[in-house]
């Protein structure tokens, strides 16, 4: 009856599900968990309200871990089909959740595999060994989202907690505060309230959170705020998973298909109104074709949304006021080529090229997290790999042209979480590629397996017998030098499985010939 009723409200538009439109109200009064908000409050010793709701929410959490009831196979597989459920019955309100089928169904067919013991390689002290990985939950889990693309970026470190086996603790976003609601409302009739609660509020709630201990926290959000939870976390010393951001470079060649290329990267860039952790941030290309690369995103711009993106159905809003300021403030002592218009009232800003931008412009010092695009020139891939270098590793790169080379040499000579040529945002779709960020673009990958393994301690398992004890006499004192000698060489040697399979497998076939061939001899001599 509730998931009727929230479903009604959905379809109703009484609750906006969208990450860009969420937002409690324009201004962002909720409390928005900026890096602003959050530092301030960060340690005010005495809180107006009792936390108790959210350490009664760990600490049921931690108990229903407690009683194992989420580590079998089976459990793990009910609970991720029952949010396959909520996923496809909700699929068109809720039309956010559309790439999350794929993680699902991954992990329920890949359970099984990820789940199963790892052989590994033996030396010749073990070889009569079992020597294996065990992947084994981690416990409780702290999963705390952003309101970007709220489902997303906290369902899918969901998903790889579930197929784990551990419990979660999920803290959706307030700035995007109807979809806290409905995910408040939704989780639990579709998954274990008890090993799955959903916890929603602003930083105070937040923080009560972090006071308290968990086996892993995992954050999508901010640099700044990253630190925080960071710090918060290594007073019990938790591991953490950040999925930050940065200035995602895009390098066009300027012998590249720049009609394609600028395609590609308006569709990227806009797409969400900018607010997107790997959208391309700022352009380099060659002074030669600064001015074709604008006029084809205008082109692209128009027709994408029309010639007035603020009335296009397909074109979204900045989440609230104070971030549209915040990204409209960026446009001072900039060259503005192709819109540059906003609406703080509606929250709307339009897709926006900035040309000839200064390296030390306002809009180059930060992620910009919005509808606009600084086009800086560069000589030369030289000072282009030059300029990617003395800044920060971003989270994504970009380079576009047919040069193989060239983008060998980009991956070669820079860092950053991914790297894509020719196209953009895609590699977020591959579930076999690691996502995540390096430096300070994060820590940490997810996606597919990769949040499998990351939320699981790979547990390192050797099983001997109490025989052969005269191998293991060479470990025992007196030590002499032919024991060491001897030690030295079963522990250094490896032992490749595969190949002694390979061996095993000939000598039982030289084995079956011999035999053979002692038969025929027999009936030629009879």
């Amino acid at each position: 009856a509730r998931a009727g009723l929230v479903l009604t409200e959905l379809r109703s538009g009484s609750i906006p599900v969208t990450g860009a439109l969420g937002a409690l109200d324009r201004e962002g009064r909720s409390g928005p968990f900026s890096a602003e908000c959050y530092v301030t409050h960060y340690n005010v010793n005495a809180l107006h309200c009792s936390m108790s709701r959210e350490q009664k929410a760990v600490d049921r959490a931690r108990k229903a871990f407690s009683t194992g009831r989420s580590k079998p196979l089976e459990y793990r597989l009910q609970q991720l089909k029952s949010l396959r459920r909520l996923k496809s019955e909700f699929s068109t309100p809720l039309y956010e959740t559309m790439g999350l089928e794929g993680e699902i169904d991954l992990a329920v067919s890949h359970l099984k595999e990820w789940a199963a013991p790892r052989p590994v390689a033996k030396n010749l002290m073990t070889i009569s060994d079992q020597v294996y990985v065990q992947p084994e939950p981690l416990g409780v889990v702290l999963i705390i989202g952003a309101w970007n693309y709220p489902w997303a970026v906290t369902i899918q470190p969901l998903i790889g907690a579930m197929a784990a086996g551990n419990a979660a603790v999920v803290k959706p976003s307030e700035v995007s505060a109807h979809t806290a609601k409905v995910m408040e409302e939704l989780l639990p009739l579709y998954v274990d309230k008890e090993l799955y609660p959903v916890v929603t509020g602003g930083v105070a709630e937040t923080q009560e959170l972090l006071k308290q201990r968990f086996d892993h926290i995992f954050y999508t959000g901010n640099s700044v705020v990253g630190k925080v939870v960071m710090e918060a976390a290594s007073r019990h010393l938790t591991p953490v998973t950040l999925e930050l951001g940065g200035k995602s470079p895009c390098y066009i060649d300027k012998n590249c298909n720049i009609s394609i290329a600028c395609r590609r990267i308006a569709w990227g860039k806009f797409t969400n109104c900018g607010q997107t952790c790997i959208a391309p941030d700022y352009i380099l290309c060659d002074p030669s074709i600064q001015d074709l690369v604008v006029e084809e995103i205008r082109q692209n711009v128009k027709e994408f949304y029309t010639e007035n993106p603020k009335t296009c159905p397909d074109y979204g809003r900045i989440v609230n006021q104070r971030h549209y300021r915040r990204v409209m403030s960026m446009l001072d002592g900039c060259t503005v080529a192709v819109g540059g218009d906003g609406d703080e009232s509606d929250c709307y800003i339009a897709p926006t090229v900035l040309c000839d931008v200064k390296p030390d412009a306002k809009v180059m010092q930060e992620e910009i997290f919005g509808p606009l695009l600084p086009i800086l020139t560069v000589g030369s891939v030289d000072k282009a790999i030059d300029f990617i270098n003395q800044r920060e590793k971003p989270l994504a790169l970009y380079i576009y042209s047919h040069d193989s080379k060239l983008i060998k040499r980009f991956i070669s000579e820079t860092s950053s979480g991914g790297v894509v040529a020719n196209d953009c945002l895609v590699q977020f779709s591959v579930s076999a590629l690691p996502f995540g960020g390096v430096g300070n673009s994060g820590m940490g990958a997810y996606h597919g397996k990769h949040t499998f393994d990351q939320l699981s301690h790979l547990r390192g398992c050797l099983i001997k017998q109490l025989k052969m004890e005269g191998v293991n006499k060479l470990r025992y004192p007196p030590h002499t030098a032919k024991k060491l000698g001897w030690a030295r060489f079963l522990i250094l040697k490896q032992v490749d499985l595969g190949q002694m399979k390979r061996l095993a497998m000939l000598a039982i076939f030289a084995v079956i010939a011999a035999a053979v061939y002692q038969v025929r001899e027999r009936y030629h001599l009879l």
